[in-house]
């Protein structure tokens, strides 16, 4: 059974990426396994987690990481796809990549761009990025 990760971020354009998975899912003959990732910017340095407890901050990460995920799950759901969930902290590409491996997936489907601020020219700062530190196809949803 295949196992693609799907990174999604709350934007319009993760949406689409759902839209797309959920039209290719009938393609196949053999069920796919979906990873679902959100990943968090982490917003602490050691300064901040002077003030603010691990559990605070782990907390705004879930509720975060939560809602970005609504859209995509109620999507899914709606198509009958099965679905693990998980949300991470940190660089995004390098969560993505990263999950990815340890989760043993064969494909990263993602947007071409998101909610970051700063962005490519051409892609997204997160999806170039993902591109270069890949080793497993990665397929870019406009």
């Amino acid at each position: 059974m295949p196992k693609i990760l799907v990174a999604v971020d709350g934007s319009e354009n993760s949406g689409r990426v759902i839209d797309f998975l959920v039209g290719k899912s009938g393609w196949r003959k053999d069920q796919i396994e979906v990873q679902l990732l959100n990943v968090q910017m982490p917003i602490a340095g050691v300064n901040v987690k002077m003030f603010i407890s691990s559990d605070s901050l782990n907390e705004y990460y879930r509720d975060e990481g939560t809602a970005a995920l609504k859209q995509a799950r109620e999507k899914l759901d709606a198509a009958g796809l099965p679905y693990a969930h998980h949300i991470g902290v940190g660089d995004p590409a390098e969560v993505i990549v990263g999950y990815a491996k340890s989760k043993g997936c064969d494909q990263i489907l993602m947007g071409s761009r998101g909610l970051g601020s700063v962005s490519g020219l051409v892609l997204g700062s997160v999806a170039t990025k993902v591109l270069h530190l890949a080793d497993i196809p990665v397929t870019l949803v406009r």
